[in-house]
């Protein structure tokens, strides 16, 4: 099936998509930190059941092709995508929409099923975390400077972004996230955690050098009835890395 890409006006802002499939079941990718549909979900936008699923990966505000505005981090940055998302698919008319949300967008998605409880469907979460601790702090200091990033990581974010833009915002990002530090126990969206009502799969890579493990605890932890699914070998990228299996583990989850 053809993959199109379009750009919609939501919320004061041109907001780009691409959509593949027509299945009845809607479903959103949300990217992660600096991503955008076509750097962070290939293999979802390819290879996820067409005939079950309708896919929407989308750009968030600043990011891949939803510029402009050049991206920037409020303290509500999280809140402000999770309002977009779902604005955005409402906007596409989905009545209900699933979420599969990676890193940054796991925290989107996390919020927007909070706050938007009866418009998500089902959601599935990897490499998100609801608060900021010491640790992570040191994790995004590592990253700040993407000269350092390997080849494969830096590539597609430079073609897309020109080196420029892609080193600037992630400074900015580093800057934007570090923000939570300084809130009552580092506090991202854990407030918003007993308030998901949808089902949800967290998925967590055991070698994820970004996120560590007691993050993938807490949210399955606070998440009622959510479900916990370890990859052994699975790290912050295991839905490309892994894609045949982490795409059959969400199919099946989703239906």
């Amino acid at each position: 099936t053809s993959v199109t890409s379009a750009k919609v006006a939501v919320n004061d802002v041109l907001l780009h998509y691409q959509q593949t499939g027509e299945g009845e079941h809607a479903v959103l990718l949300l990217p992660g930190m600096l991503g955008s549909g076509e750097t962070d979900f290939g293999p979802q936008i390819k290879n996820l059941n067409k005939k079950l699923f309708t896919v929407v990966a989308w750009d968030p505000r600043g990011y891949g092709h939803s510029r402009p505005p050049d991206r920037d981090f409020p303290l509500d940055f999280f809140e402000r995508d999770a309002k977009d998302a779902v604005d955005l698919m409402k906007t596409l008319k989905f009545k209900k929409v699933s979420l599969l949300g990676w890193s940054d967008g796991g925290i989107t998605a996390l919020i927007a099923a909070a706050k938007y409880p009866s418009y998500i469907n089902k959601m599935v979460i990897w490499g998100a975390n609801a608060y900021v601790t010491e640790e992570d702090e040191t994790i995004y200091q590592g990253i700040r400077d993407v000269s350092k990033w390997s080849e494969r990581t830096r590539k597609p974010l430079e073609t897309l972004y020109g080196y420029d833009y892609f080193a600037k915002t992630c400074e900015k990002w580093v800057d934007g996230i570090k923000q939570f530090k300084r809130l009552p126990d580092g506090n991202i969206c854990r407030h918003l955690l007993p308030l998901v009502q949808c089902p949800t799969l967290i998925v967590h890579g055991e070698k994820d050098p970004l996120v560590p493990r007691f993050h993938a605890d807490f949210i399955h932890k606070h998440v009622r009835g959510s479900r916990l699914h370890l990859m052994p070998e699975g790290k912050h990228n295991l839905h490309l890395r892994f894609a045949n299996e982490f795409n059959k583990l969400a199919e099946d989850f989703l239906q």
